[in-house]
């Protein structure tokens, strides 16, 4: 398994053929018969929504390293192996913005499947927690150029932009604190 599309066979070398398996177009090495499977990465993000002011605000982050440098995005990133899904968003909440949640506050708000870039597919598993259950204030980590809680109306104000499907993402979980 790869997480960006197969060129040579992991165990032998050879320059991998495509095939159809299964009603799909896969690579299969010629010489060793192995199946080089492409499968998305998996990941997990959390947003943390704080309901106090008129309006609820969610944390973001403005990602400060590729892909998609300067693009907003709720806090997330790879799952470790051997790592819990809600584990790996509060890991990744707390390396990118400072903030901490106990992964058993978390409750899922979605699932998704990010457009590729560069033959990577990304699924991302997105929690949700109350600020009031988080611990510390953001400060932007070592990946991030900014890190601030938003309004949706404050973001419908600026000039900045999100990374695919993490818009959706944010405003659902500002909806769930109305």
């Amino acid at each position: 398994m790869v997480s960006r599309p197969p060129t040579f066979c992991p165990d032998c070398g050879t320059r991998l053929e495509s095939t159809p398996i299964d009603a799909r177009e896969r690579m299969r090495c010629p010489n060793c018969e192995a199946v080089v499977w492409h499968n998305p990465v998996p990941c997990a993000g959390v947003a943390v929504v704080d309901a106090s002011g008129p309006e609820p605000a969610v944390l973001c982050v403005e990602r400060g390293v590729p892909p998609g440098v300067g693009e907003w995005t709720i806090p997330g990133g790879h799952i470790e192996t051997g790592e819990e899904p809600a584990t790996a968003a509060a890991r990744e909440l707390r390396e990118e913005t400072g903030v901490a949640v106990d992964p058993a506050d978390l409750e899922i708000l979605s699932a998704s499947a990010m457009p590729p870039r560069e033959g990577k597919h990304v699924v991302t598993v997105h929690y949700v927690a109350a600020r009031a259950d988080a611990e510390g204030d953001p400060v932007a980590g070592s990946d991030a150029t900014d890190t601030r809680f938003w309004t949706p109306r404050e973001f419908d104000a600026s000039e900045e932009t999100f990374r695919p499907i993490h818009e959706e993402r944010f405003r659902e979980a500002a909806a769930l604190f109305e």
